[in-house]
C-alpha cells in the first residue's frame, strides 16, 4: 500500500513504494474498425455513448450522468423510448441540466429518496487512468454524480481517447473540489498547500462572464491543477476530505466497472 508522510501540519507527500507495482488486466469485449473518414471528438463521444446504452434493459433504474458525452447517452435513451425499443425504465439525473434534457425527451425520472438502488449508471469522465480510476466534475456536477454512481450496481464510463492518462492529474487540466461558500479562500489555500510538492495551482472556478461558478448545491468549486500526476489517489482523496468545508472531490476511485473508449482505431470496452 502506498505510504503517506507529512512534511508539516499543512503539507504532505504522497509516495508509492518502488517495490510494489499494481497492475490490473482489462478485457476488450467490443471493437469496431476505424472509419475511412476522420471522426470528430463529438463523433467519438457519440459512438461510446451509444455502445453504453446497449447495456440498458427494460425495468432498470438508471443513473444519468452530466456533461457532453453523457448527453449523447441521454439523447439515445430518449430515442429508444420514443421508438418503443425501450420501456419501463426510470432515470435519476445527476444535475439540473441533465434533468431538463431527460424531461424534454420524456424519460421518467426519480430520485435516490425513492429509488436508492441503481442498476446501471452511465457517465463521462475527464481523466481515466490504467486502473480505470477517474477524475470527474469539470462540468460541475461531481457531488450528485458521486452520490448516484456510488450506489450503482454497474457504472459504465464513456469517453474519447483524449481522456486517457498514465496517472490522475496527468492531463494538467482541472481536478475539482466542491467547497462551501463560507471561507472558500481559506480552503483554497489549504488545498494548494496540501499538494505543493506536485506544483499544484488552485483557482476558484468562474463562469464565462467572469462570475463565480455556483453548483446545483449552491457551493463553489476550487479547481486544482497539477504539474505532475498524483502518485496515490486514495491518499489524496482521504486528505482532501479531512478539510472542514470541503463537500466532495473529483477523484472517483474504484467505482467504474467498465470504460468505453472511442478513438481513431475504433471503440474498446475495458472491464474490471
Amino acid at each position: 500500500m502506498a505510504s503517506l508522510s507529512f512534511i508539516s501540519s499543512s503539507h504532505l507527500t504522497l509516495r508509492a513504494p518502488s517495490s510494489i507495482i499494481r497492475t490490473r488486466s482489462h478485457s476488450v469485449s467490443f471493437s469496431i474498425k476505424s472509419q475511412s473518414t476522420a471522426l470528430s471528438q463529438d463523433d467519438l463521444k457519440k459512438l461510446a455513448a451509444e455502445k453504453a446504452v446497449q447495456s440498458i434493459k427494460p425495468g432498470m433504474v438508471l443513473g444519468l450522468g452530466t456533461g457532453s458525452t453523457a448527453a449523447f447517452a441521454v439523447s439515445q435513451i430518449g430515442k429508444l423510448l420514443s421508438s418503443g425499443s425501450l420501456h419501463d425504465i426510470v432515470g435519476i439525473p445527476t444535475s439540473k441540466r441533465t434533468e431538463d434534457q431527460a424531461r424534454s425527451l420524456g424519460i421518467p425520472l426519480a430520485t435516490l429518496d425513492t429509488h436508492p438502488r441503481i442498476d446501471l449508471a452511465i457517465d463521462g469522465a475527464d481523466e481515466v487512468d490504467p486502473n480505470l480510476d477517474l477524475v470527474k466534475g469539470r462540468g460541475g456536477a461531481l457531488l450528485r454524480e458521486k452520490m448516484v454512481e456510488a450506489v450503482a450496481e454497474r457504472f459504465i464510463v464513456v469517453a474519447d481517447e483524449t481522456k486517457l492518462v498514465e496517472g490522475l492529474g496527468g492531463s494538467g487540466l482541472a481536478m475539482p473540489v466542491e467547497v462551501v461558500k463560507f471561507c472558500w479562500e481559506f480552503n483554497l489555500v489549504r488545498l494548494r498547500d496540501l499538494f505543493r510538492e506536485f506544483g499544484c495551482e488552485a483557482k476558484l472556478r468562474v463562469g464565462e462572464g467572469g462570475e463565480v461558478y455556483v453548483t446545483d448545491n449552491s457551493n463553489f468549486i476550487v479547481d486544482l491543477y497539477f504539474k505532475e500526476p498524483l502518485k496515490d489517489g486514495v491518499a489524496a482523496g482521504r486528505e482532501i476530505g479531512k478539510f472542514e468545508g470541503v463537500v466532495e472531490h473529483g477523484l472517483f476511485l474504484g467505482m467504474a466497472t467498465s470504460v468505453i473508449i472511442a478513438g481513431k482505431n475504433g471503440v474498446e470496452v475495458l472491464n474490471k
